[in-house]
């Protein structure tokens, strides 16, 4: 019998795994930048970047609940992340519904009551399966800067309140995947539907803030004063995206790493 043949895809891989820190860096840097331009020159109308962001989440919790239905149990999946999405696509939702009642109103509507029955599942429904010892991170650690940030740094082109509603979703939903990833650093490894739905969030995010750099890009950055009020709010919703992305980007490399060496379950460095 012939040697198997190894997919170019996969010795591409393997070449780029062997690269020291600096060159995975460049090459994840250039990557990128291949993907703006192709978004760029691909996508003309701007709206296309939040339906397909939005895209992206609801089919990672279409994933989650495909299996907290078929395989009941909601181990791997951390609760704290859910209840934290949930309370800022409600707040977003609300915020959304009373200025603009469009088509931005209505995806999240179809996420927040998607993420909710998420909650409600593992709340009671599969509640002996949820591993809370894993668990681990406080919400107050979360919330309570979150709040502080929001009172100090918001847009004041809105309504006083409805600034503040969007300064706190905006920061909340940057660092509202950190009791995951905390879950996820506890456990060591990831069960195959838990990270499907975190590289939907990666992918989510990578589109959300994909048009803010190409709108950045476009208007040479007068969009960072034709957003909200100011340098200062602009530069923390900018930071927030930034964040957020960066936070997922390393958990997906991890995702196509393991995907590429087909294990079934995710591993993650200690």
């Amino acid at each position: 019998m012939g040697r198997k043949r190894t997919s170019p895809v996969r010795a591409l891989f393997g070449w780029v795994n062997k690269q020291s820190m600096q060159v995975k860096i460049f090459l994840c840097l250039l990557l990128v930048l291949f993907a703006l331009v192709a978004l760029k020159f691909t996508i003309e109308d701007h709206i296309y970047y939040f339906l397909a962001s939005d895209a992206a989440y609801v089919t990672g919790v279409i994933v989650l609940l495909y299996k907290l239905v078929t395989k009941k149990t909601c181990s791997g999946i951390s609760l704290k992340t859910q209840e934290l999405t949930a309370l800022f696509l409600g707040l977003r939702f609300f915020s959304s519904a009373m200025m603009y009642r469009d088509i931005n109103a209505v995806l999240d509507l179809v996420s927040f009551s998607s993420t909710v029955l998420v909650i409600c599942i593992m709340r009671f429904k599969l509640k002996s399966t949820y591993i809370k010892e894993l668990d681990t991170l406080p919400l107050y650690k979360v919330v309570v800067p979150v709040a502080i940030l929001t009172i100090l740094i918001h847009p004041h082109s809105f309504y006083y309140w409805r600034g503040l509603i969007w300064a706190f979703c905006t920061y909340l939903e940057a660092v509202s995947v950190l009791p995951q990833l905390r879950f996820i650093q506890n456990a060591k490894t990831v069960e195959t539907f838990t990270s499907h739905y975190v590289f939907a969030l990666g992918v989510s995010r990578f589109l959300h803030l994909a048009f803010w750099i190409i709108q950045i890009y476009e208007t040479r950055g007068e969009y960072f004063v034709s957003f909200g009020s100011g340098y200062l709010w602009f530069l923390a919703y900018f930071t927030a995206e930034m964040v957020q992305s960066f936070i997922l980007a390393d958990f997906c490399y991890y995702y196509v790493k393991s995907f590429m060496q087909g294990q079934p379950a995710m591993k993650v460095p200690v």
